[in-house]
C-alpha cells in the first residue's frame, strides 16, 4: 500500500481527490519539484528548494504564510518514512493553484501534493547501453518566461514521450521555435566536441534542471544554442536531471556516439 501527502495529511493514495474546478486540472496552473532521496535526506536540497521558490513566484502563487521551505521539506521526509522508502527513493512534489475560473476569484491559495516512488540503485550509475534518441516532431517549444519552469502544463512533453514509445526509443528531443535543439522529454542535454562540454542556455526555452545546474557549478561548461548540424557533429552527447544523474546517449538518428569522454566526465562529477 503506498501514501501520499495532501496539504499536510497522509492518505492512501487511491483515496486522493481535489475539487472539480481545481486550476492545476483546468489550466495546467501547478509546478513540481522531482527529488532524489537517498539515506533519509534529500540530494541537492538547496537548488530545489531555490527553484522550487522561484518558480511559485513566476507563477504568482500566493503560498500559506505557514507553508515555508522548511516545512515542505519535513512534510517531504515525513512522507518518504510513511512509504518505508529512506533508503532510496524518487519524491514528486507539485504545487497546485487554488479554485477558480482564468478571471474569476475563487480560493487563492496554494495547495500541495506529494508523492514518493522506490528506485533501484542501479539509477543512480552510468548506463552501460547507451540511450537511443530520436527527435520530435510536429511540436515546438517557446522560449517565454514559463519555459525555464517545471510547470504542469507539459502537453509538449507528453506528445514528444507518445513519439518516442513508438520509434522505440529511450527518450525524444525537444526543440524550440527556432528549431534549436534544447532538451529531452525528462532531461536537459549537454553536448561533447574535442574535450568541451557545453549546454544550451536558458534563454533557448529549456527547463532550469537541477543536476543541470551542479554539473555547471562542478565542471566546465559553455552556454551556446544547440543546433542539429552541431549535434550530428558532437564526439559524445549525454542527457542530466535529479533522478539519473547523467546518461549517456549511444545514437540520435543514424549518428553514433563514444561513451569513453561521458565516463570520463561521470568520474569527474560523482567522484
Amino acid at each position: 500500500m503506498s501514501y501520499i501527502n495532501l496539504n499536510g495529511k497522509i492518505i492512501e493514495a487511491g483515496a486522493a481527490g481535489l475539487p472539480v474546478d481545481n486550476r492545476a486540472f483546468r489550466y495546467g496552473h501547478g509546478l513540481f519539484e522531482t527529488m532524489l532521496v537517498q539515506n533519509g535526506a534529500i540530494q541537492l536540497p538547496n537548488y530545489h528548494w531555490e527553484r522550487l521558490m522561484g518558480s511559485a513566484n513566476a507563477l504568482y502563487f500566493k503560498l500559506p504564510k505557514l507553508l515555508t521551505q522548511a516545512v515542505l521539506e519535513e512534510e517531504v521526509l515525513k512522507t518518504v518514512r510513511k512509504n518505508g522508502l529512506e533508503p532510496l527513493c524518487r519524491v514528486r512534489l507539485q504545487l497546485y493553484a487554488g479554485t477558480g475560473g482564468l478571471l474569476e476569484e475563487g480560493d487563492s491559495h496554494a495547495g500541495y501534493l506529494i508523492e514518493c516512488f522506490p528506485l533501484d540503485e542501479q539509477i543512480l550509475q552510468l548506463n552501460e547501453a547507451g540511450l537511443v534518441v530520436g527527435l520530435a516532431e510536429g511540436v515546438r517549444k517557446a522560449n517565454d518566461l514559463l519555459a525555464n519552469h517545471k510547470t504542469s502544463n507539459a502537453l509538449i512533453y507528453a506528445i514528444a514521450a507518445r513519439q518516442a514509445k513508438e520509434n522505440k526509443w529511450n527518450d525524444a528531443l525537444v526543440c524550440n521555435t527556432a528549431g534549436n535543439i534544447i532538451e529531452s522529454t525528462i532531461a536537459n542535454i549537454f553536448r561533447v566536441k574535442d574535450g568541451q562540454v557545453s549546454t544550451p542556455p536558458l534563454n533557448e526555452g529549456c527547463v532550469a534542471g537541477v543536476m543541470r545546474s551542479y554539473i555547471m557549478s562542478t565542471i566546465k561548461v559553455t552556454e551556446i544554442p544547440l543546433t542539429q548540424a552541431m549535434l550530428e557533429d558532437a564526439d559524445a552527447v549525454f542527457l542530466s536531471n535529479a533522478i539519473r544523474r547523467i546518461k549517456w546517449v549511444r545514437m540520435i538518428g543514424d549518428k553514433e556516439y563514444s561513451p569513453q569522454a561521458v565516463q570520463q566526465l561521470y568520474r569527474d562529477i560523482f567522484p
